[in-house]
């Protein structure tokens, strides 16, 4: 009845070929709903041009406060669902014998809002137009690109996601060397990476490892940071091999 896929796979940062699930899943009668959390802070989706049914994010991906997110619906979907929750702001007339729902989208919004948030949401989203989606892609492939070749060039390091089609995103492992203990020791090094199944075990359990080591660049870090961050990898390697 519904499909629901990831724009971006937050855990190895292939950017999936959406459209061409949105089709499929159309052709045989099923709503699709996209995640967007990974994609929207380094691409600009066309929900329009997708086609896709639901479109979902959220604002601490793009530079916006936590507790803040935007659920896109197409007005067909939205007019069908039943709300999820009461409050006020949410009906349009209760009796004792029954209760009708406001027009969207405030049938979906009880109760007060997140005022602050969301203006602050959009502040972030206004920062990002400003800086352009094109130019935070094209550095960010840059960076992708340098630090591909840079953790490439340490002995036993594997990179998992190898697609043509990337977000700035490298997911690692070191042969023989757990990756928590890796992170533990470049995070003592003032290096922010995460390590772990990444919300994502299947994957984890397909490739038949523990986890990985996840770095994960945007339009404000720099190549002297990832030379940092490999000098860091390689410290752990030596201390834990």
């Amino acid at each position: 009845k519904v499909v629901t896929v990831n724009h971006i796979s937050n855990a190895l940062g292939i950017i999936n070929p959406i459209k061409y699930i949105i089709d499929k899943a159309h052709a045989v009668g099923s709503a699709v709903l996209i995640d967007g959390a990974q994609a929207v802070p380094h691409l600009k989706p066309d929900v329009q041009e997708l086609d896709c049914d639901f479109y979902a994010f959220s604002g601490h991906k793009m530079c916006g406060p936590t507790g803040t997110g935007i659920l896109y619906g197409k007005e067909e979907w939205l007019n069908k669902l039943p709300p999820y929750q009461g409050g006020g702001e949410m009906i349009k007339e209760v009796t004792f014998e029954k209760t009708t729902y406001a027009d969207l989208p405030h049938k979906f919004e009880a109760g007060t809002p997140n005022i602050a948030g969301g203006i602050v949401l959009g502040t972030a989203i206004d920062y990002l137009n400003n800086i352009g989606f094109e130019n935070i892609q094209e550095y960010e492939h840059e960076l992708l690109e340098y630090a591909t070749k840079r953790l490439s060039e340490i002995e036993g390091l594997r990179i998992y996601g190898t697609g043509k089609n990337k977000a700035s995103v490298v997911s690692f492992n070191i042969d023989g060397i757990h990756p928590y203990d890796i992170g533990s020791i470049i995070d003592k090094l003032g290096i922010a990476v995460r390590t772990g199944h990444h919300c994502a075990q299947p994957i984890m359990n397909f490739f038949c490892i523990p986890g990985t080591i996840r770095a994960s660049f945007s339009f404000y870090n720099t190549k002297e940071e990832i030379d940092l961050m490999v000098d860091a990898v390689k410290k752990a390697q030596t201390m834990l091999s």
